[in-house]
């Protein structure tokens, strides 16, 4: 298989392994609940455990967990794959903007989606973990004093921007932060609503 050819199939491959809903199928198979339709609407862990906390707080924490899990993991396996494989740098970039790209527009949703936080920080925990690690340290203090998890995700991406500057002045191979760059805008512009809440002090808190 050529280099072109392969890639073609990592980038789809990425993009559509990303778009599975996970904690839509979650919810709905073991909850009997539409997250699309309660709560903020939005798929990821923290609505699961918002929503489903309503009618059973145990089994709220356990697809919360799974799917904080899942939602990080399907843009790692790609990830993993391609490494394996041996592809270059920017291949790799690549397939983590796809990534992030899937699971905020997902093909099986009508090109909606999540905020892309758990999928962004793994791909991005793979390709730069020391800054990663650090965001997650801010995001670990920012939720644990706000309870807000919008604006913990937030303050630890921009954490991981900062971070990602200091460690990496020039990004290895590809030499620049382009793709961190629109992972960021990514998952800001989904927040949109979330800020707006925010500026209103509407925004609700996790217990």
């Amino acid at each position: 298989m050529d280099f072109f050819n392969q890639n073609i199939i990592l980038y789809l491959s990425a993009y559509l392994v990303a778009s599975i809903p996970f904690g839509y199928l979650l919810a709905k198979q073991f909850a009997g609940v539409d997250i699309k339709q309660e709560g903020s609407g939005n798929i990821g862990a923290t609505n699961v455990l918002r929503v489903v906390k309503e009618q059973d707080p145990a089994l709220a924490k356990k697809l919360g967990a799974i799917t904080l899990f899942l939602d990080a993991f399907k843009g790692i396996a790609v990830l993993l794959v391609a490494m394996w494989l041996g592809v270059s740098d920017s291949t790799l970039w690549t397939i983590a903007v796809l990534s992030v790209i899937g699971h905020c527009f997902s093909a099986f949703l009508m090109f909606e989606g999540g905020k892309g936080v758990a999928t962004g920080f793994g791909v991005l925990a793979v390709l730069m973990p020391i800054p990663a690690l650090i965001a997650i340290a801010v995001w670990g203090i920012a939720s644990k004093g706000l309870k807000i998890s919008s604006l913990s995700s937030l303050i630890a991406l921009t954490a991981f921007i900062i971070a990602s500057y200091v460690i990496y002045p020039e990004v290895p191979e590809i030499g620049s932060h382009s793709p961190i760059w629109v992972i960021s805008i990514i998952i800001f512009y989904k927040h949109i609503p979330n800020i707006v809440r925010l500026f209103k002090k509407e925004e609700k808190r996790v217990a």
